[in-house]
């Protein structure tokens, strides 16, 4: 009004410098480290099973959980994939099953050892009750369940499972929120999406989070991704992410998606390389201290 500029046209969008320190290294030492990830040496002589981190993602309906699976199946298989089914309307949740995903490495029969869970959106009265995301990270739910957003998973069920064993049960909890829908999430979401890692927090599960769609929110990012850790805007949404979740913010990872691409984009897969990373460090951990108590 009366022609003063706002604060937000007054100020510069991007930062002087990084406001995050970025560690030094290329895509293709990440691709290393994950390729030659070899987790879980038994601290005792005991049997040990076929063990792998397994990574939760959990969060609103339409803030790409499937999307950041399908991204990292790209990225380390070099071609684009989408195995995990995503819905571009992200209105009502669209992963209905309890789905283990493995990723191939490369001869056929041979996988990463990790896998990731997705599981159903905690859509309002038709999302996952938040009772069958702590019997998931208990390792109770049997892969292909169907949740029932109005009744917890019955101990009779076939799907549950009895007697889970440490490879069973989840290792990292990762919680996947749009930047550009961030400002939209109720106080109901936000208060289910922290009973959860509260839940996740008395198991001793480690937990992370992931801020999609970072080039639909933000200009500067979108015209260039190494923008990123220039972006107050990106900053801005990770700080309130952190502060309504509880997440530290050195735990939350910025990422783009594959969404539109068709040939593969070193930057992109740069973030999305960083964040898995940290999920493995964070989920190694966690398996050790299990295996050593």
């Amino acid at each position: 009004m009366g022609g003063k500029n706002s604060k937000s046209e007054l100020e510069p969008p991007l930062l002087d410098k990084e406001w995050r320190d970025v560690p030094q290294g290329d895509k293709a030492e990440y691709l290393e480290f994950v390729r030659g990830f070899e987790p879980f040496q038994p601290c005792h002589d005991e049997k040990n099973e076929d063990q792998h981190i397994r990574i939760l993602l959990h969060g609103v309906t339409g803030h790409g959980k499937s999307s950041f699976i399908n991204s990292v199946d790209t990225v380390l298989r070099g071609r684009m994939a989408g195995r995990a089914l995503a819905d571009t309307d992200g209105r009502k949740t669209f992963t209905k099953k309890y789905t283990t995903y493995k990723i191939t490495k490369g001869a056929r029969g041979t996988f990463y050892p990790f896998v990731f869970n997705d599981i159903m959106g905690l859509e309002k009265n038709e999302g996952v009750l938040e009772e069958d995301i702590k019997l998931a990270m208990m390792g109770h739910v049997k892969d292909g369940y169907t949740f029932n957003p109005h009744a917890t998973l019955p101990t009779d069920d076939p799907h549950y499972n009895t007697n889970p064993s440490l490879s069973d049960k989840v290792h990292v909890l990762v919680c996947v929120v749009s930047a550009n829908k961030i400002h939209l999430m109720d106080d109901d979401a936000v208060k289910r999406m922290r009973t959860v890692r509260l839940a996740a927090s008395d198991m001793g599960i480690p937990q992370m989070a992931i801020l999609t769609n970072i080039d639909v929110a933000c200009p500067e990012v979108k015209a260039n991704l190494r923008n990123v850790y220039k972006s107050k805007y990106v900053k801005e949404k990770m700080e309130v992410l952190s502060e309504s979740l509880g997440i530290p913010l050195n735990c939350i990872f910025p990422v783009k998606n594959y969404h539109s691409e068709i040939a593969p984009n070193d930057d992109l897969e740069m973030l999305i390389l960083m964040a898995l990373k940290q999920m493995l460090n964070q989920g190694e951990d966690f398996v050790n201290d299990c295996k050593c108590t």
